[in-house]
């Protein structure tokens, strides 16, 4: 090519040398936009000019002598060639350099016996800690991780996120299915799906296929906490607590389970900074409450206004649990460091007999609002608002907090007053260690 390869080994080492000793930097000129710099220091630097969409551009090649004057054309000439055909090199320069950061990141990651970029399970820690951390509750997210960590990683950890299909991620959901995990199987079918999605956003992938999986797994038989709403019955479940002979720490939640409508997890929680009994209030702070994460942050508190006879049970408890600056209501009997166990209600009900069908710690929530709501005519938005449920918009939210304040006070005090004092078939009231231990036997009429 004429007025190319205009340069030999021994020009550049000439003007090098040159430049060294005059301590000037001079260009030397091989043709079709390749120079050499050749620099006092005795470096000699290769630069590409070249001009695309009638803009000039200039690109690094490397240094001379590590790389040569072939090796300098050879890299002049295929830059030419992808700009001939409509390319631009420093753009390629750009993403060959990412793709090699990529590989060594990929490199240390696999050293280090972890999933490399753009695989699954690097996309998908990615999505924990950027998205699904900031949206839902520490326990939330770390039920997520362990799942996708024993059901998912070990699978699709390692492969590229883009290369996965429908048929590949049905068969790792199938393995759940197979151990009879229904539940998780959709519970890890849609932290998938989430994944997915995130992947596609930041180019990780081309498509969510669990979205494909809609129809392809068993359907989960939804199953309510087994409660019992027959007032005899629970008439018959009252006086059974009443006649429990295990700690009367654990006496005082079951009945504190009747009358407060809390959420078995917000009982245990509860500390005596949140009430104010000369008050008759308990309020439980936002961060405690059943909320997606933004309401456990900004939220209100959930205000529990208490009957008399929960007033008198919980001033009972604070001979027991309340002094010497004690935090929790309902301490571990193990260590007061850390409150009840949430199996210790649990475990109570099965020492009185009560199987996991027939009653649990969280049925005397659905207990209470089967039978506020049909033996005392309370409307379902006045229940609802004292159990805390989701309202689906802000207005409504904030009227079941403020407007329904008194209705709500009314509705425990009638609650309580319907599990009235006293107890059928000769309960020993004067054997309980509690002045108030007066559960609350249901009218059965």
């Amino acid at each position: 090519m004429a007025g190319t390869d205009l340069l030999t080994d021994k020009t550049i080492k000439a003007a090098l040398k040159a430049a060294e000793v005059n301590g000037k930097a001079r260009k030397l000129s091989d043709g079709a936009g390749l120079v050499l710099e050749a620099r006092p220091t005795g470096a000699g630097w290769w630069r590409l000019r070249y001009w695309r969409d009638g803009r000039e551009g200039m690109l690094s090649l490397g240094t001379y002598p590590e790389t040569g004057l072939r090796d300098a054309r050879v890299k002049r000439d295929a830059a030419r060639k992808l700009l001939a055909a409509g390319g631009d090199p420093s753009a390629a320069r750009k993403v060959e350099k990412a793709d090699r950061a990529m590989q060594r990141e990929a490199q240390a990651l696999a050293d280090a016996g972890m999933a490399g970029p753009g695989t699954f399970e690097h996309v998908a820690r990615e999505w924990l800690a950027t998205i699904h951390e900031g949206k839902v509750s520490e326990g939330h997210s770390e039920r997520t991780r362990i799942r996708l960590e024993q059901d998912a990683f070990p699978w699709l950890g390692r492969r590229p996120i883009a290369e996965i299909e429908a048929p590949e991620l049905l068969q790792c959901l199938r393995k759940i299915e197979a151990r009879g995990a229904i539940e998780t199987a959709h519970r890890v079918k849609n932290a998938c799906g989430q994944v997915f999605r995130y992947g596609v956003a930041i180019g990780a992938c081309q498509r969510n296929p669990a979205a494909d999986l809609q129809d392809a797994l068993k359907p989960v038989q939804s199953r309510h906490h087994a409660a019992i709403v027959d007032p005899k019955q629970a008439g018959a479940l009252l006086r059974d607590v009443m006649a429990y002979e295990g700690h009367p720490v654990t006496r005082a939640a079951l009945q504190l389970s009747a009358l407060l409508l809390l959420r078995p997890g917000e009982l245990r929680h509860m500390e005596w900074a949140w009430l104010d009994l000369d008050g008759a209030l308990l309020t439980v702070p936002p961060e405690v409450m059943k909320r997606k994460k933004a309401d456990k942050l900004d939220g209100p508190p959930h205000l529990v206004p208490l009957a008399p006879q929960a007033e008198a049970i919980l001033r009972d408890l604070q001979d027991l649990t309340g002094g010497d600056g004690r935090r929790f209501v309902f301490p571990s009997l193990l260590t007061g460091e850390r409150c009840m166990s949430e199996n210790t209600v649990r475990g109570a009900l099965r020492r009185m007999g009560y199987g996991n069908d027939d009653m649990t710690a969280h049925g005397f929530r659905a207990m209470a609002r089967t039978m506020i709501h049909e033996r005392l005519g309370i409307a379902p938005e006045v229940i609802e608002a004292q159990l805390a449920h989701a309202v689906g918009d802000a207005l409504g939210r904030a009227y079941n907090r403020t407007q329904f304040a008194e209705q709500r006070r009314d509705m425990m005090v009638k609650w309580a007053d319907y599990l009235r004092p006293g107890c059928a078939d000769g309960a020993q009231v004067a054997a309980l260690p509690f002045k108030a231990a007066m559960l609350f036997e249901p009218r059965l009429g």
